[in-house]
């Protein structure tokens, strides 16, 4: 017994360290995750914990089991296939139509883009779809006249209220199911925890619109340049080849509808400059039309029509080099470069440096910081040093940039371009795995694990993409959790610390004990992670649920809800870590926003649970 204890507070030792570690983030996640896996291997070898009989109670296949575990797989899974959707734009068109409500009711149009974030967050990995969202709420806040710092923190929230509705709206419950599981418990259906969750979510969702727009800083954006990406317009000549999708367009309110938000220069027709306006103007083949637009605006252009860029991909009569024709779409990627100081280009035209030839990239658009170009034609610029271009080609060979003495590769602006035309086939993926799940059709990490393969499979993602999806920190992080938790139980922590909150409020009922291990969890999420908490505190509230003889499966719900209250701290969750930069906030920021929103849940949490549940 007293060497049991002993392997128990080394245990403890360890959950300690661990979490130092990751909060302070003094040391890489990565590397903290993989010592844990290491010590803990290391103390249960060389100081076994044994039965009566001799035989080890945690081996080294229990501590690494957790790299198997369903919730893990399906967890890297469902990141696989949310990059799928933000791939592919397939969010594109909803959004859009988002964006078209703010033009008359653009405070219904905040409430409905955090509505319709929460919603989505139920069914899809909270990460990208604050990815997805975060240009739509910068462009809300400059129609309101309002910074950004008043919307991101909001986006966030948003997100992490909706994956506490569903089974695989967050990481966190799954990692919380399957440690039940571990622990003899049955495992989670996909609505198990819907109702109550849509309570906290509900409520959640009416303070970020009433109250946290009053309390967050308006604190005006930073200007870096970068950081992200420009607003500056580029300038950009194409040619209307005989079959682009351009052909007989025209121009509807002096704009080209495959053209929106891109202001036309003019149009070279023979050897006429037609000017602006162009009304009931059609283009025709032969047209060059010239045309500045910000990298964003070129951007969303390219991915509606891919067809576009073909016409950027044209023989080079002086070398004489024919541009292989433009397959997939998903394969291009934009990326800026400067003109560096010494470089062999400045002074000549674009036309002259065979620019395709020696990079197999093309340049789409050419902008100048000092000031507006205000040339005629993109091919008469003669470049300076400081010159922006903005380059299409594939990524291999934008990487290969960076050894180019003669331009400088800002590689914070590689972005691929999302293949729209794949948008409905990832749709249907996502939507057949959200199908599968929620009707218990199979488990949820079998169609996971299917959805994953299939973006790959169909050509939604390469292999690439799907593998760069995988987060390495997220994946060891949750593998360390799941050791730890493992380790716990068998030493017999996990009913150490249940016994401790019960003699701690001896005499409370079962309402009183569920409201304060919230609160606990909640406290530790902010501080630990939400991941690490969720797999450590789920022994826990089995061991407490046991010893009050109530059903196990209340308390493991309130884990769930509470280690998702990650609102008071940048590092609670990774979303807060990821509008931390468009929102300008400083640390402070999430203590006094999400701060009350945490205590807010737990009074409505202490309150529902016990009525919703039937402990009063």
């Amino acid at each position: 017994m007293i060497e049991s204890q002993l392997h128990m507070w080394l245990v403890f030792g360890f959950i300690a360290v661990a979490m130092y570690a990751f909060a302070s983030e003094k040391i890489e996640l990565e590397i903290s995750s993989i010592s844990v896996i290491s010590g803990l291997l290391l103390l249960f070898y060389f100081y076994p914990l044994l039965d009566q009989q001799g035989n080890s109670l945690l081996t080294s296949r229990d501590i690494l089991v957790g790299l198997a575990d369903p919730a893990l797989i399906t967890v890297l899974s469902l990141l696989v296939v949310g990059q799928g959707i933000v791939r592919t734009g397939a969010l594109e068109k909803p959004i859009r139509m988002l964006v078209t409500l703010r033009r008359h009711h653009p405070v219904l149009a905040i409430a409905v883009v955090l509505g319709s974030v929460l919603v989505i967050s139920a069914f899809m990995n909270n990460t990208p779809v604050v990815v997805i969202f975060i240009p739509l709420m910068t462009a809300l806040a400059e129609r309101l006249h309002r910074s950004t710092s008043t919307l991101m923190i909001p986006l966030s929230y948003a997100s992490i209220l909706g994956g506490m509705t569903t089974l695989i709206g967050s990481s966190t419950n799954l990692l919380v199911s399957a440690a039940a599981v571990q622990a003899g418990q049955p495992a989670i259906k996909f609505f198990d925890f819907s109702i109550p969750g849509l309570v906290l979510a509900s409520v959640g969702l009416l303070y970020i619109l009433t109250v946290i727009p009053k309390i967050l800083p308006d604190r005006e954006a930073v200007k870096d340049g970068t950081t992200s990406l420009s607003g500056k317009q580029f300038i950009v000549q194409m040619e209307i080849s005989p079959d682009s999708p351009l052909v007989g367009e025209k121009a509807i309110a002096g704009q080209f509808p495959s053209l929106r938000n891109i202001t036309i220069r003019f149009i070279q027709r023979d050897e006429k400059h037609l000017l602006p306006p162009f009304d009931d103007m059609a283009l025709r083949p032969g047209d060059s039309v010239v045309f500045a637009g910000t990298r964003k605006s070129l951007t969303d252009a390219f991915s509606d029509n891919p067809q576009i860029l073909q016409d950027f991909l044209e023989i080079d009569e002086r070398s004489n080099i024919e541009i292989p024709e433009l397959q997939n779409v998903r394969d291009q990627t934009i990326a800026e470069v400067i003109v560096a100081p010494a470089s062999r280009m400045i002074g000549r035209a674009l036309h002259q440096i065979n620019f395709h030839y020696r990079t197999d990239c093309v340049v789409l658009g050419i902008q100048r910081r000092s000031r507006m170009i205000r040339t005629s034609r993109m091919t008469d610029i003669r470049l300076e040093s400081g010159d922006v271009l903005l380059l299409l080609g594939k990524r291999p060979d934008m990487m290969r940039l960076r050894n180019n003495p003669d331009v400088l590769l800002l590689e914070w602006s590689t972005r691929e371009l999302p293949a729209l035309a794949l948008s409905l086939r990832a749709r249907l993926i996502f939507g057949a795995v959200v199908l599968a799940a929620a009707s218990g059709l199979v488990p949820i990490v079998i169609a996971a694990v299917a959805g994953a393969t299939a973006m790959v499979a169909s050509g939604c993602l390469n292999i690439f993409q799907a593998s760069r999806s995988i987060d390495r920190r997220i994946f060891l992080l949750i593998w360390a959790a799941l050791g730890l938790g493992t380790a716990m139980q068998a030493t017999g922590g996990a009913s150490f610390i249940a016994q401790q909150v019960i003699s701690l409020f001896d005499g409370a009922g079962p309402a009183v004990i569920l409201s304060m291990f919230f609160l606990l969890v909640a406290i530790f999420t902010n501080v630990l992670s939400n991941s690490a908490t969720a797999v450590l505190f789920t022994p826990v509230a089995i061991s407490i649920a046991t010893n009050l003889e109530v059903d196990p499966m209340i308390f493991i719900f309130a884990v769930i809800f509470a280690a998702n209250c990650s609102f008071a701290t940048p590092m609670g969750y990774q979303t807060n870590l990821l509008v931390m930069g468009p929102g300008h906030y400083k640390f402070l920021d999430y203590f006094k926003a999400g701060g009350p929103l945490v205590i807010l849940l737990w009074i409505v949490f202490s309150i529902f649970a016990p009525l919703y549940y039937g402990l009063v």
